[in-house]
């Protein structure tokens, strides 16, 4: 993975000394907080309801065991020993100290990591597949791109004060586990008919107040023009964006109100005067980030594959874990193991600090001292051979991080919700632990299948509902909670946006909704082949409305 040069070193530390200063100011009163809150975002710092919070960078969610040992140290030490990881592949610390906060970013820089542009109308961190050069079914490693558009971006003079957040993600695989086509700028990395490395451009998709799918606007764009080509979408964006209007601000509402072909031909006008100047990637310099990121030396591991059998065989937790949990890798001999941050009845994306220590340990031992943030909360082990597959769920086994729910009903994405957002209406982790108690059994989740769950607290959408094979959004109705639900979401190379299926539902009685949805499909698939989003595609929403409100309702 990257590592910090002089200059990086050089930077984040001027960086904290210079927040240092700000904060000092602040609890001295001589800075007021108007004055000191756009400061402290630019270093990740948000007030929330009881506390500050601060959200360190993960790019592109990949971590060394050391940096998973040092966010462990700052959860025991400046918090109350967990943190919560986002979808956004970054994590939470949410009760720190603001007079802390100065440290917590010097020892964050002891292990090149920091907080700078996880918040504020800038671009945010570049999120990635979180199985990136491990996946069997990648074209190439999209994290090196990831990283130069990191690089090109950070505190970039242009577009460090933009209309609003801006966020990019790339994949380099078949199939989409980034969600690109939700975010702002959305790359596919692929192969021409040459067999010459590109992208496929998608812009203006998002979640939030108006959710939409982004556009592409380019199928090939060749690898050398990454960075020119994303300064004149940038450039396009900060000339029109609205700056009157925080809800009309993103870059999807410009490109529904101009168009994606007049969106289009602006952009390329742009990239004509772009092109060939200094912001082309010379092949030197890609192939110097992209060593950084060269796989791990994997030696043939035969003997793995008997061992699992026997283990398996053995073990009917260990083999649905297996089932559930290890992906498919490039080398036939490993896997890419999810550890699951979804307990039955726990708090999605929360780790201890026991836990993150134990996870750093596996890692170093049992998987090249590599760790994972996917954006679905959960951590991975990109790189595990077959053989050590049984250790390693034993060691997760005592630390309570071997739940087999790996893309099941229980692996719920949750933002943090009323619990500690300012902006939240509505609770989303009571909700998800109800859910998730209620459908804790094994063997439903098995013959449910397939099947997402994504709840947001408010509409800003932080838990992504709107692509949700089963979304919950929290509204507040005349001083009461209660959650509006969609179906048929998706955040996958086949991305929809779910549709609404009717009034809301009390806190006490959305868990029984959910179930209703669920027995209804599992009244009507077709096979148990066929998942939840594809009998839904099939029949529509209409069934299910029925379940829920009855003939008279369902019509109205």
């Amino acid at each position: 993975m990257y590592r910090y040069d002089e200059f990086d070193h050089a930077f984040v530390s001027a960086r904290v000394a210079q927040f240092r200063d700000q904060v000092e100011r602040r609890l001295s009163g001589a800075l007021a907080e108007d004055a000191f809150k756009p400061l402290r975002l630019m270093n990740g710092v948000y007030l929330q309801l009881h506390a500050y919070m601060l959200r360190v960078a993960i790019p592109y969610g990949t971590l060394s065991s050391r940096q998973m040992r040092m966010l462990a140290h700052i959860a025991r030490k400046y918090d109350r020993g967990y943190g919560h990881f986002t979808t956004r592949q970054n994590i939470q610390y949410n009760w720190p100290r603001l007079s802390d906060t100065p440290a917590i970013l010097d020892e964050l820089a002891s292990v090149e990591m920091h907080a700078l542009q996880t918040s504020g109308n800038c671009i945010r961190n570049v999120t990635a597949d979180h199985f990136a050069g491990a996946a069997a079914d990648e074209v190439a490693d999209p994290r090196p791109y990831a990283e130069i558009l990191r690089q090109w971006s950070s505190v970039h003079p242009e577009f460090s004060f933009l209309p609003r957040k801006f966020k990019i993600a790339v994949t380099g695989a078949e199939r989409d586990r980034a969600a690109i086509q939700v975010h702002d700028i959305g790359l596919h990395l692929k192969k021409n008919a040459a067999g010459e490395l590109g992208f496929a451009v998608y812009v203006g998709g998002g979640q939030g107040r108006t959710p939409l799918v982004a556009k592409k606007i380019r199928d090939f764009l060749p690898e050398e023009d990454l960075l020119s080509y994303t300064t004149a979408i940038m450039r396009v964006y900060n000339l029109h964006g609205r700056r009157d209007n925080k809800y009309k601000a993103r870059i999807k509402i410009l490109v529904h109100e101009t168009g994606i072909e007049e969106l289009t031909r602006q952009v390329e006008a742009e990239f004509v005067h772009l092109k060939d100047t200094e912001l082309k990637l010379p092949d030197a310099d890609v192939q110097a980030i992209a060593a950084y990121f060269a796989p791990p030396a994997l030696t043939e591991r035969p003997e793995g594959w008997a061992s699992l059998a026997a283990w398996k065989k053995a073990d009917p937790e260990f083999a649905r874990w297996v089932q559930q949990n290890v992906n498919p890798h490039k080398h036939p001999d490993y896997g890419s193991v999810t550890i699951s941050l979804k307990p039955i009845g726990g708090i999605p994306g929360d780790a201890t600090d026991v836990q993150m220590e134990a996870v750093a340990d596996i890692a170093e031992e049992f998987a090249f001292d590599e760790i994972r943030v996917s954006h679905e909360q959960n951590l991975v082990l990109p790189h595990v051979a077959l053989a050590d597959l049984e250790a390693v769920y034993r060691a997760l086994v005592a630390q309570g991080l071997a739940t087999a729910n790996a893309g099941l009903i229980t692996d719920i994405i949750a933002c943090p919700g009323l619990d500690y957002c300012a902006l939240a209406n509505a609770r989303s982790i009571t909700v998800a632990q109800d859910i998730s108690n209620r459908f804790g059994s094994a063997e439903r989740q098995a013959e449910i299948g397939e099947l997402k769950i994504k709840i947001s607290g408010c509409i800003n959408a932080c838990g992504h509902h709107h692509v949700g094979h089963i979304g919950l959004l929290g509204v507040e109705k005349k001083g009461a909670e209660l959650y509006q639900i969609t179906l048929g979401g998706s955040a996958d190379e086949n991305t929809s946006i779910g549709e609404i299926i009717g009034r809301g539902f009390e806190p006490e009685k959305v868990t029984d909704a959910v179930e209703t949805i669920v027995d209804t499909y599992l009244g009507l698939r077709l096979s148990k082949d066929e998942t939840f989003l594809d009998a839904y595609r099939r029949v529509g929403p209409q069934p299910f409305k029925t379940a829920l409100y009855g003939n008279a309702q369902a019509a109205a």
